[in-house]
């Protein structure tokens, strides 16, 4: 029966077609990339080792100056420390970014290359160029890579683009179609070159009696990104007042690995990124890991302590016990079918 199915494969004259029991080319997952934070790897992953899928879309939207640019920043950090010879491709659609700003925060500016694009169009032809280019490379010769494009929601059409030039005010009714096509395109050959996409985007409220958040720029993205985290935030104050950062509200709306829906709050701070530690009281106290009285915090060795100086000084809190402790946990709180668990 193998050998018939081989056959049948050959004969299909798909070079990336294979047998399910081989692996699926292009669809399997066979890494994460670490956003940087424990709870944020849960909640997209299942683990708190996790992160984003390493082949796949993943967006994160919000409303404006919610932090989806330190956000992706933030990952983007984490992605060249743990890979030495990583490479970062990053799409620039706001003139955000500035070479102070990345270097600023730890990032190696020798290892990422910054892409201004005003339209989709350029987008798609400048993206799979790069990764036709990199499926040429000899596998062996491959070096890691990430694509960030920030944002969807600001690129326009090269329709738009002419519109406006000659003056016409009329609205571009075709955008969405364009979108729609560019991920056709891209969302196979991201997963062949392994090769993961995060994207950000801007998000509105629709109208109706009960309205609800929606992405910006039609449903093409709901279809091509295997996961969806839609980000809200309140200011995060030092002990003077100033505002040093955001707790960032993420909530599941799309997931394909993760129960959808679930919530978890991460801290981002605008110096250091996002606080790897942060979220793990809450996992704990749900999961019975810590347990709380009053306004103390018991840990497993029955210590106890205030929630504060558990995250002013991590390290000694979640220790290699704890934490395993807290990866069953995060298995059973976020992924699918673990209940039994």
């Amino acid at each position: 029966m193998t050998d018939f199915l081989n056959n049948i494969v050959k004969a299909s004259g798909n070079k990336y077609a294979s047998i399910v029991s081989d692996g699926i080319d292009g669809s399997d997952v066979t890494g994460f990339i670490n956003s940087g934070s424990f709870i944020f790897n849960a909640l997209v992953s299942g683990s708190l080792n996790g992160g984003f899928a390493n082949n796949k879309i993943t967006a994160i939207a919000g409303e404006s100056a919610t932090g989806k640019t330190y956000f992706a920043l933030s990952t983007v950090k984490t992605f060249l420390e743990e890979n030495s010879e990583g490479i970062v491709v990053y799409f620039d659609t706001e003139q955000a970014i500035t070479s102070d700003m990345i270097a600023s925060r730890g990032i190696d500016v020798s290892r990422i290359a910054i892409l201004p694009v005003a339209t989709i169009e350029e987008f798609r032809h400048q993206s799979i160029n790069i990764v036709e280019s990199y499926l040429q490379e000899n596998e062996k010769n491959r070096k890691p890579m990430f694509m960030v494009l920030d944002s969807l929601g600001m690129l326009s059409t090269s329709k738009e683009m002419s519109d406006t030039s000659e003056g016409k005010e009329t609205r571009d009714m075709t955008r969405a179609q364009v979108i729609k096509a560019t991920f056709r395109v891209l969302t196979l050959k991201l997963g062949i070159a392994k090769i993961p996409l995060l994207i950000t985007n801007h998000v509105y409220a629709s109208m109706g009696m009960f309205p609800t958040t929606e992405l910006s720029g039609g449903n093409a993205l709901k279809y091509a990104a295997s996961t969806i985290v839609f980000l809200s935030k309140k200011k995060d104050k030092d002990s003077n007042g100033d505002v040093i950062g955001n707790i960032i509200h993420c909530k599941l709306f799309k997931g394909r690995f993760t129960k959808e829906n679930k919530i978890v709050d991460v801290k981002l701070n605008y110096d250091t990124g996002l606080d790897r530690y942060y979220g793990l009281v809450d996992l704990a106290l749900e999961s019975g890991v810590f347990t709380k009285t009053s306004t103390r915090i018991t840990l497993p060795d029955g210590s106890s302590a205030f929630e504060k100086n558990i995250y002013e000084n991590p390290e000694k809190y979640f220790t290699k016990e704890v934490l395993e402790k807290l990866e069953k946990a995060a298995h059973k709180e976020f992924k699918y079918g673990s209940n039994e668990h």
